[in-house]
């Protein structure tokens, strides 16, 4: 951060928190303090410089020596401590001691329960704990005695039982974000004046404090039962007779349908695992009116039709259930086989919009993009059907054991993937000008390889289309970093999504954020590989798999960088789309005469070393 910069943020501090910082400090003890803080954390390379116990002075003015440490007028204020891969503990005792304004740990590796003993940070004004994996219920006390706590961030974790109660003994809180974690129970009566509290996506119930009735409403979205301004009025409570007698009737219905179906489980045959008809699945639909049943609607004129009760009766593969649904593999009697999606999370639109949306899909056409053949529409649920490829996903060949017969993926491949991969998302971005997520859910398991390992993307462009919570909660554009410390996301999104596969096809490590639900950090796989390229010579992270060969090496290190180009965490510093494809589309299976050195040697533009600590792709702004 420049130093301008620098000065202007902790102006802005300062002002809001009126800290009055000491006159002296001893930076010596300050930075024994640190280090064995550090002892208690995992993966600190990003801390490299978090050596010297010996330090005369922590700050040169406004600017730390230390990586993470902020800096006011030439003393130490606070740590910040984002996007770095952190993992382990938060070691409360070492920093007891330290005049700590100013604690974050935002977007790192951290899990478990909150820290314990932060109440004696009693300077603190401003807490970060957001986007990592902390979880359990936070004691009633943890907030006691931090009087000049003004701003306390948790959201992205997964927090459980109560909103702690200690909270209501801020005098000067004014930010409390809570969001996207499993609080339970009812709101407090916070009474601090001028309080913004995000409490959206728990397991909150019960009337809103009128305290709070003046909030944004998409505060309180996706909770169990939240009533009263600014959400719908509360509903006047049922009588104890009425809900007791509703309760045995429910109780009652439940065990005489349990009892009926053991019943009839028992006299069944039990079929094969793999060959089960998808019409099983529907059993529970036979009931409903006739006319809901509708047709499939093809969009691909081109495609040979099939009626709904052929696709009911094919025997079906279950492939697996994925964040938005079941999939299975039906094969027809004409032996044709197709791929059914089953989504319950698309009410987002209603049904006019839905099959615009579908129909305009069908009329995509590439050769990196797998088709949508038809789709079938309820209220409830809706089908989509796809042909089946038969090589499977590019993370399976990444990623899983590979059987006898089966090659691993070479350097000259895993170019052509990409390749393509950036060719149908290239035709995505012009075709659906009007979507900021042309995409919104690239990553290695939804490119699909054909026979000779041509890419095909899928699940593109269901943004429109599924329910927002859902999406948010699952799709991967909703875990980069403009998303998860902004609220946004850019056309630069699905470019972000991009070089993460680029860095994923090239290392054949995971993106581990991935699994998780909700929103998780950008900061495993990217930090890692940043990590590596600010060292030494970066091709050791590069798949051994790959049999790499001094020949293409010199390639190699190009697509990297064009990964980490993709990677800015800043969307402003990070490559559109078009110049990403263009750098791809130049890229050879070997280097050309004299390349290799040549590479090392233009600059900024292709070449590691010569990047300042400015130009590092993964630093923040």
């Amino acid at each position: 951060m420049a130093s301008s910069t620098s000065y202007s943020w902790f102006l802005t501090f300062c002002i809001l928190t009126a800290c009055s910082l000491p006159a002296s400090s001893n930076d010596r003890d300050y930075a024994k303090a640190l280090l064995k803080f550090k002892e208690s954390l995992t993966n600190t390379t990003m801390l490299a410089d978090w050596q010297d116990q010996l330090v005369d002075k922590l700050c040169s003015w406004n600017t730390p020596k230390w990586t993470g440490c902020l800096c006011l007028n030439g003393s130490f204020i606070g740590l910040r401590l984002e996007g770095m891969g952190l993992g382990g503990r938060i070691d409360v005792n070492s920093l007891a001691n330290l005049p700590l304004f100013s604690l974050s740990v935002m977007s790192n590796n951290f899990s478990g329960p909150f820290p314990s003993g932060l109440n004696k940070l009693r300077k603190l004004r401003s807490l970060y704990l957001a986007n990592n994996g902390f979880n359990g219920e936070i004691p009633d006390n943890a907030f006691s005695g931090l009087k000049a706590m003004r701003k306390v961030v948790l959201r992205n974790n997964m927090f459980t039982g109560k909103i702690p109660i200690s909270l209501l003994e801020l005098p000067r809180l004014v930010d409390l974000q809570l969001q996207n974690n499993q609080f339970r129970g009812r709101i407090l009566d916070f009474w601090q004046g001028n309080l913004r509290v995000n409490l959206s996506y728990n397991k909150l119930q019960g009337p809103i404090p009128a305290t709070l009735s003046n909030q944004n409403a998409s505060f309180f979205f996706g909770n169990i039962n939240l009533c009263g301004k600014p959400l719908h009025p509360c509903k006047p409570k049922k009588s104890i007779l009425r809900i007791a007698l509703t309760t045995a009737a429910v109780t009652t219905f439940a065990l005489a349908a349990f009892i009926v179906l053991v019943i009839i489980s028992r006299r069944r045959a039990k079929p094969l695992q793999y060959e089960k008809s998808i019409n099983s699945f529907y059993k529970e639909k036979e009931t409903s009116k006739k006319n809901e049943h509708g047709k499939l609607y093809f969009v691909r004129n081109e495609m040979e039709g099939f009626e709904l009760e052929e696709l009911l009766r094919a025997s079906a593969e279950v492939l697996g259930s994925g964040s938005f649904g079941s999939s299975y593999k039906a094969v027809l009697f004409n032996g044709l086989s197709y791929v059914v999606r089953r989504f319950r999370q698309m009410s987002n639109v209603g049904k006019e919009e839905f099959y615009e949306h579908m129909r305009r899909l069908g009329r995509l056409s590439h050769p990196n993009l797998l088709p949508l053949v038809a789709f079938y529409y309820r209220k409830d649920e809706k089908l989509l059907i796809t042909q089946f490829v038969q090589n499977g996903s590019l993370a399976s060949h990444l990623h899983s054991k590979r059987s006898p017969n089966q090659r691993a993926l070479d350097w000259p491949t895993r170019l052509r993937i990409i390749k393509g991969v950036a060719r149908g998302l290239a035709y995505l971005y012009k075709e659906l000008p009007s979507l900021t997520l042309p995409h919104g859910h690239l990553k290695s398991s939804n490119v699909l390889l054909d026979s000779e390992y041509k890419p095909l993307l899928v699940d593109y462009a269901l943004v429109p289309v599924l329910n927002k919570d859902r999406a948010h909660q699952f799709m991967v554009a909703y875990k980069s970093p403009e998303y998860t410390q902004n609220d946004h996301v850019t056309r630069k999104t699905d470019v972000w999504s991009l070089g993460i596969l680029i860095l994923e096809l090239l290392t054949g490590q995971f993106p581990a954020n991935y699994l998780r639900q909700g929103r998780g950090p950008s900061a495993d796989l990217a930090p890692w590989v940043n990590s590596i390229v600010k060292g030494e010579w970066p091709s050791e992270l590069f798949d051994k798999d790959m049999n790499l060969g001094i020949s293409s090496e010199g390639q190699m290190l190009r697509l990297l960088e064009i990964g980490m180009r993709c990677c800015e965490w800043n969307p402003e510093r990070r490559w559109d789309l078009r110049e990403a494809v263009e750098r791809i589309e130049e890229l050879k299976e070997r280097d050309r005469h004299d390349d290799y050195s040549s590479y090392a040697s233009e600059g900024d533009t292709h070449s590691y070393r010569a990047m300042s600590d400015d130009n590092v792709p993964f630093s923040r702004a």
